[in-house]
């Protein structure tokens, strides 16, 4: 078997928390539902459309070892993304909604801080 069918590709990013509702409370507001969880609601497996997150308790979520810098969500209007999001009193790092120029025609996105320190970046492909 071949590893590009053997892996096929992001199954989850966890996220560690001191309140798992809080946390699944704040991602609803970008359209995530909650996709699995038990009895005790520790972990919260959450998704939209392919993207899932683990959201799980932690006593010291800042302490994690790795190197996740952002996780981005793809949008298809950054004006519209950026619009809703500044609504719910989230400001963009950036401070604006910014272009680059990876892939052929460039991308545009803007950046925020999530409940955990995490950066959420909203990104449009053009």
């Amino acid at each position: 078997m071949e590893v590009n069918q053997l892996i096929q590709g992001l199954q989850h990013i966890g996220i560690p928390t001191y309140s798992v509702e809080e946390t699944c409370h704040f991602y609803r507001q970008f359209g995530f539902a909650v996709d699995w969880s038990d009895e005790s609601g520790d972990p919260v497996f959450l998704k939209n459309a392919s993207c899932v997150l683990e959201i799980y308790h932690s006593d010291h979520p800042n302490q994690c070892d790795g190197g996740i810098d952002h996780i981005a969500l793809r949008v298809n209007d950054i004006e519209e993304a950026y619009r809703y999001v500044t609504s719910l009193g989230y400001q963009a790092l950036e401070g604006k909604i910014c272009r680059n120029q990876v892939y052929s025609n460039g991308s545009c996105y803007f950046t925020i801080v999530g409940l955990n320190h995490e950066k959420i970046e909203f990104s449009q492909i053009m």
